[in-house]
């Protein structure tokens, strides 16, 4: 697996890391035997990159982190303030040290890898106390580093202007293409890692879902595809869900003969070199090696990505709801 340097952290990641909210069960059940196969599987793999957070399944995905055999360089990130007692708008230092206490209990360490703050208001972000509770716990020693997790481009460009903002986890994927204009090159500047989240647009660039396709009543792909419970950009990155079906097909004749969808759609990510790692979600250990194969793949002409780009302006983000 190739690796990147996760921005200011130094830490070397592998490109394609793990998003650990199935091991929460938050989607639908993932029994003990399967998340445990998937951490190891993710091990054997080379994925030393894993996503996790206090509100998966309770603390559920952070407990079975801890509880599996790590690798020596592997890399924990956890998330805070989506919990009670935190969001929307119980923030105070007192009570980020208590969640991040827990968060560590249950990984089994007494210092985190890298702590986001997890998609908190966006008025909590321009108020900017929070960053001063975050450098103040990495001084005390509870974090090694510190980032965010957002929603918009305004989130992640007021977390890039904090001295102390480490990495950057964004919504970026062929259906979300943006950040690439701003975000990307001013994290660079700064020497902040982007982590990428929702990269195959909670699956529907994985080509295999077609209008007919039901989810069950548990997973937000069917309770939140038009924003309900949460964001509705964290669904099918805002889109209708028929309507991205129907762009699929037409993102199908951009692959390159004898790429799959997904593979494809993961490359175009790595092809941006700011991105330090893409994570991605699994609820079957045998989707970690499809996952994994996108690093090998060679990347995408200049000429592909161009046309990629006037595709998204003029087919794809009209469609987009929730802002971006």
């Amino acid at each position: 697996m190739k690796t990147r340097r996760l921005g200011k952290t130094d830490y070397e990641v592998s490109e394609i890391g793990l998003g650990c909210w199935q091991l929460g069960g938050d989607f639908g059940p993932v029994g003990d035997e399967t998340a445990d196969a998937i951490l190891t599987h993710a091990l054997n793999a080379g994925i030393s990159f894993w996503d996790t957070a206090d509100v998966y399944g309770g603390g559920l995905s952070e407990s079975r982190i801890g509880a599996h055999a790590k690798g020596p360089n592997v890399t924990i990130a956890t998330k805070l303030g989506r919990g009670a007692g935190l969001y929307p708008d119980g923030y105070s230092k007192q009570a980020i040290r208590e969640s991040l206490v827990g968060s560590a209990k249950r990984l089994g360490v007494d210092t985190l890898d890298l702590a986001q703050l997890h998609c908190v208001p966006t008025e909590v972000l321009r108020d900017g106390a929070i960053f001063g509770w975050m450098d103040e716990l990495k001084a005390e020693g509870l974090v090694r580093h510190w980032g965010a997790s957002v929603e918009t481009i305004e989130e992640g460009l007021i977390c890039l202007d904090q001295p102390g903002c480490a990495t950057l986890q964004i919504i970026f994927n062929l259906f979300r293409q943006d950040a690439a204009e701003e975000l990307l090159p001013k994290a660079a500047e700064k020497d902040v890692g982007i982590i990428v989240r929702l990269p195959l647009a909670s699956g529907l660039l994985s080509g295999k879902y077609d209008k007919n396709t039901q989810f069950e009543a548990s997973d937000h792909r069917s309770y939140n595809r038009d924003g309900a419970a949460f964001s509705v950009g964290e669904t099918f990155s805002g889109i209708p869900f028929e309507r991205g079906v129907e762009l699929v097909q037409t993102l199908k004749g951009f692959a390159p003969e004898g790429v799959p969808l997904s593979q494809f759609a993961l490359r175009w990510i790595l092809d941006h070199p700011q991105v330090s790692t893409v994570i991605a979600g699994v609820s079957k250990p045998e989707q970690i090696a499809d996952n994994v194969a996108a690093s090998e793949r060679k990347s995408l002409f200049p000429a592909l990505l161009k046309q990629l780009g006037e595709w998204y302006r003029d087919e794809v983000k009209p469609e987009i709801r929730g802002g971006v």
